[in-house]
């Protein structure tokens, strides 16, 4: 076998189906039934610099406009040339996946979101409103609900009708890759694995059945997650085999680590929440690059998420701390939104909202969201804070009332804070004049404005420190107040981890402490150090699996011949019995 890639998910497909077109042969290997976190993923995929989506909903976009953005978000987890280099090739990454299948629409997201409705799938993904030259760039794959299922099942088909007698790919399920086999020169020559190929029918059934229902409810429910885990895990040792490929190249795409509770507490132990991903999520790629000698990088890298919109109209709110204190711009991503909170004592955080802007949330919230979001914004409206004064709501939530008076004051119109010196000194009379004061009607309107019709939301100032805007940009006016508790613990914010093995930009070659290359040894997707593992924006992620996935395929295809190998060439198990 020329190729053996561990893992099924984007970066995994998209590896094979470049080793595939390079003319080696290639077997993909996963320990279940291949998707990962890309299947249960929303299928967004970050793209821009003029894609034949951006150009048919009339969007400008460039590959330097897109740089210059991402440049800031990045922070030097990629090389300026590696990240020049995935802007330039972005329009033709979009094109390639449409040529695998992968389907693509235009039609226009109007609103800030954190996941578009059916009705959009072109969208500002990330914070690109803050910087000069903002542009949607949000590609969610065209299906209905959740479209992570959709982009995983077309690359899978690609891979499968890759498959020629001359060279192909061949995809090995419910294997489990256990250890590498490495030379003495410290080559990578092939995998040694665990595989259920040979087992009862009731066993293969029953090991599908368990992980397929283990994932999503694993995510909600965790507990029962891993006890639906525990019995795969036991199928697995029952009857497994052991099974040895030798391989001239192995891509390691096995995912990242956020259902490895060990590594979770040794590299990133301020993060908790729900994990994004699945049981094979486990550090298992990453472990096995490290005991061959890798280096890693970022493995301190989560991205926790707490979105506020949808509805748009939230975004008239203020987000405070218990001390009052404004946290930053509420129109930021969710995940520099989440990052944020984490840091703020307590990680307890609360939206300020009056009642204008909860009556335009709740009518806009069916023509904005999708059934989760719906369950989440109504269980957040449900458990809210009211009371005919924004001081009585504060010390209900257990707020600072001058505190949040002092932000009140900084952060409305001016027109609002007719008495500020009052407003400083947290007088609940000050606090009540200076926000009806702006009438009835104005926050409503603050939150309508905020949103441009080409989906940009446009700030009202500069922003300062940390993105708080230096002058005041809501008006709070219509009695009751009402204080939405969006604290990291009060509904667990989605996470997933962002750092792996330190690769070779240019090839993918996974390197060492010291920068030497493993011969024989690539990493893609979360697995390696990519475009997303300092900073992530939504679809982020997903292009950096097509990006590295693509890299790792085309360069593992052509290796120097392996030490390691059959006498034949043939994929054979400890008992002798030929695999492939």
């Amino acid at each position: 076998m020329d190729v053996v890639v561990v893992g099924f998910g984007a970066a995994g497909a998209c590896a094979a189906i470049e080793a595939a077109a390079s003319g080696a042969s290639v077997l993909v290997v996963d320990r279940f039934g291949g998707g990962g976190a890309t299947a249960i993923s929303g299928g967004v995929v970050y793209a821009g610099g003029g894609t034949r989506q951006q150009r048919s909903a009339a969007i400008t976009d460039t590959p330097i406009a897109m740089y210059e953005y991402l440049h800031r978000e990045v922070q030097g987890a990629v090389s300026d040339r590696t990240l020049r280099r995935f802007c330039d090739e972005s329009p033709a990454m979009l094109a390639w996946l449409e040529e695998q299948g992968v389907p693509f629409d235009a039609s226009l997201c109007p609103d800030k979101t954190s996941y578009p409705s059916n009705r959009h799938y072109l969208y500002q993904s990330g914070n690109e409103h803050l910087h000069p030259g903002p542009a949607p760039r949000g590609h969610r794959v065209f299906a209905r609900g959740t479209s992570g299922g959709t982009l995983h099942a077309r690359l899978a088909a690609s891979v499968r009708a890759a498959s020629t007698p001359a060279a192909g790919a061949q995809v090995l399920l419910r294997t489990r890759a256990v250890s590498l086999v490495v030379d003495a020169s410290g080559r990578v020559g092939g995998v040694r694995c665990r595989t259920l190929r040979a087992a009862p029918f009731w066993a293969r059934f029953a090991f599908d059945r368990l992980h397929r229902w283990s994932v999503k409810p694993g995510v909600y429910v965790p507990r029962l997650g891993r006890a639906l885990h525990r019995m795969v895990g036991w199928i697995e040792n029952r009857y497994g085999r052991d099974l040895v490929i030798p391989a001239d190249a192995v891509v390691l795409a096995a995912g990242g680590f956020v259902f490895d509770r060990e590594m979770m507490r040794e590299h990133a132990p301020r993060y908790r929440g729900l994990r994004l991903g699945t049981p094979g999520d486990d550090g298992s790629g990453i472990r096995l690059g490290t005991a061959a000698g890798a280096g890693v990088r970022h493995l301190d890298r989560v991205t926790l998420w707490r979105f506020l919109t949808p509805p748009s109209a939230l975004l008239g709110g203020l987000l405070v701390d218990r001390d009052g204190r404004r946290i930053c711009d509420e129109s930021l991503y969710g995940a520099a939104i989440g990052e944020r909170i984490l840091d703020r004592p307590g990680g307890r955080a609360w939206l300020l909202v009056d009642a204008a802007v909860l009556a335009e949330a709740r009518r806009r919230l069916r023509a904005q969201t999708l059934w989760f979001q719906r369950l989440q914004v109504r269980w957040l409206l449900a458990h809210r804070i009211s009371a005919p004064t924004v001081a009585e709501a504060a010390r209900r939530a257990g707020i600072d009332p001058a505190g949040l008076a002092e932000t009140v004051a900084a952060h409305t119109r001016p027109e609002a804070a007719t008495d500020s010196a009052a407003f400083l000194a947290g007088s609940e009379a000050a606090i009540d004049s200076a926000v009806s004061s702006a009438g009835p009607d104005a926050a409503t309107d603050s939150a309508a404005s905020s949103v441009g019709p080409d989906g940009t939301s446009t700030p009202a100032s500069s922003a300062g420190a940390n993105g708080v805007p230096g002058r005041g940009l809501k008006v709070l006016g219509r009695a009751p107040f009402s204080l939405l508790d969006v604290s990291l613990r009060a509904l667990p914010a989605p996470m997933l981890t962002l750092g792996g093995l330190t690769v070779d930009e240019d090839t993918g070659g996974v390197l060492r402490p010291d920068g030497t290359v493993i011969e024989g040894l690539y990493a893609a997707g979360r697995t390696a150090v990519g475009v997303c593992s300092g900073s992530y924006v939504s679809g982020l992620s997903l292009a950096d699996c097509v990006f590295s996935g693509r890299r790792a395929g085309r360069h593992a295809a052509t290796p120097a011949p392996a030490h390691v190998a059959g006498p034949d060439g043939a994929i054979r198990d400890r008992e002798g019995e030929g695999c492939a």
